[in-house]
């Protein structure tokens, strides 16, 4: 069976946290498993990073492993027995006191919350199917009327559009977080509400104080993110991750598509990846298909560039996350037959006329139409070289090679690259000799197929700089 260009992510929770499970996902086609740090314990989560190294063993698939960070979201507190439900046209008290939630009272994690209140204002909670309109505001309590009503459950989000809400991009808990991604070497990190450029410095600033070079995406979920898009996309060449869930809470419903086309489209031109997440498949959650609108949602990310589709309550608490799994793979496999491949090799990522690896990799994307090649081997340490010829989008395979597990691992978040981890290089001779046996290997080329490999003269401290034209032998 040919490789899936697009990478499937699946959210770890309930319904998915044992080792046998996660083997199902990998076999199902999971290429990173995400670690909502929303939910759960530390110690749940190191349980889940141990888990998913068994089944990446069992399965012999390297899969990556993604953090999301809390970040600065409103949640409400613990509620009885984990679960309550609101019923319309009833009176619920949003109180800053750490109070166990009732229909008629829940605490909320923000002692700012009256002050970033007003009466008329509306309140939406649980990704917003529960919709509130605030009556009054007092000094540590909001009186609400359940405008909708439904189930809530513990420390679900809480948002307030147009509201101003004073809370640093990372904080304490956060910077904590960071410290246990970095104790269990999980492969990236998610930054939760990223407003401007500047909101990810603190995370990379601690990732860099432990010694650790952990890749940092943004998550577009605001207002002032889509205002700042542009900045934020050039100052986290890891990746972006199109929130919707909370964006189409913050911003104008219908304004959602406009902003993922613009935003795919941004990450595309600087040479950024990009994750589109939330409610995909938000059906399959309690049913064993989804709807033909939830089809087209997800082959109309993948017709915009997206190089990784999310699974999120589909897989951490749905009834069926592994069919979810293979209904994303099975519309990610038909859509990528009808890409227009050899467009984007032109006019999807900008052009650097400075930087050398840009432009290899632009050439040799290109030379993948001109040339007739199987394929495309691109040595990498750091993952930068792959991450710029999965940019143009080639049609043809590529396989990166890596001497660092950890890149291998976070490869699997690019478009149509498959990764393998390989002994370091004594020099540009066995290196290219060892590419074109490891596309044979790999079944990406066949004895006798041309295949271009890209390389690093390290004596010129240029990076990538070399391409080759090779027969496998």
């Amino acid at each position: 069976m040919s490789h899936r260009r697009t990478k499937i992510v699946a959210t770890i929770g309930p319904a998915t946290r044992t080792t046998e499970r996660m083997v199902e996902l990998i076999e199902a086609g999971v290429d990173v498993f995400r670690f909502n740090f929303a939910h759960a314990t530390r110690a749940m989560h190191a349980e889940n990073v141990a888990m998913a190294r068994e089944a990446a063993e069992r399965t012999g698939k390297q899969v990556g492993i993604l953090g999301d960070l809390p970040g600065p979201k409103l949640r409400i507190g613990e509620v009885a027995d984990g679960l309550i439900g609101l019923r319309t046209g009833s009176e619920v008290t949003l109180t800053t006191e750490p109070v166990v939630g009732s229909p008629e009272r829940l605490s909320v994690s923000y002692e700012g919350l009256p002050a970033a209140c007003s009466p008329g204002n509306l309140v939406y909670l649980a990704d917003g199917r529960l919709r509130l309109r605030i009556d009054a505001c007092g000094a540590d309590e909001v009186r609400c009327t359940v405008e909708v009503g439904g189930p809530i459950a513990s420390h679900q989000g809480l948002n307030l559009p147009g509201a101003e809400v004073s809370l640093p991009a990372a904080g304490r808990e956060d910077l904590e977080w960071v410290d246990f991604a970095v104790a269990q070497r999980i492969d990236l990190l998610a930054i939760s509400f990223v407003r401007r450029a500047e909101d990810v410095t603190a995370v990379e600033r601690r990732v860099r104080t432990s010694g650790a070079d952990i890749p940092v995406i943004a998550k577009i979920e605001k207002p002032q993110a889509i205002e700042r898009a542009e900045e934020i996309i050039k100052a986290v060449t890891a990746g972006v991750m199109v929130a919707r869930g909370d964006l189409g809470i913050e911003l104008e419903l219908e304004k959602v598509p406009t902003a993922q086309k613009r935003l795919l489209a941004l990450a595309g031109h600087h040479s950024v990846p990009t994750i589109t997440a939330t409610q995909m498949l938000a059906s399959m959650t309690a049913s064993p298909r989804p709807t033909r609108a939830e089809v087209s949602d997800v082959a109309n990310a993948i017709y915009q560039g997206t190089d990784a589709v999310m699974l999120s309550e589909e897989t951490a608490v749905g009834e069926y996350p592994v069919e979810a799994v293979r209904v994303m793979d099975r519309i990610a496999r038909e859509t990528e037959t009808d890409l227009p491949y050899g467009d984007w090799v032109f006019n999807r990522a900008g052009d650097d006329p400075s930087d050398v690896a840009s432009s290899v990799a632009r050439a040799a994307v290109g030379s993948t139409y001109t040339l007739g090649l199987a394929a495309l081997v691109v040595p990498t340490r750091s993952g930068r070289t792959a991450r710029l010829v999965s940019a143009h989008r080639p049609r043809v395979p590529v396989l990166a090679v890596s001497p660092r597990i950890e890149t291998v691992r976070r490869l699997n978040l690019l478009f149509g690259v498959q990764c393998v981890l390989a002994d370091d290089w004594d020099g540009i001779t066995a290196l290219i000799a060892e590419c074109a046996e490891l596309a044979r290997e790999c079944g990406v080329a066949g004895s006798g197929d041309l295949i271009g490999i890209t390389a690093g003269l390290p004596e010129q401290e240029l990076g990538t700089n070399l391409f080759e034209i090779h027969r496998v032998p």
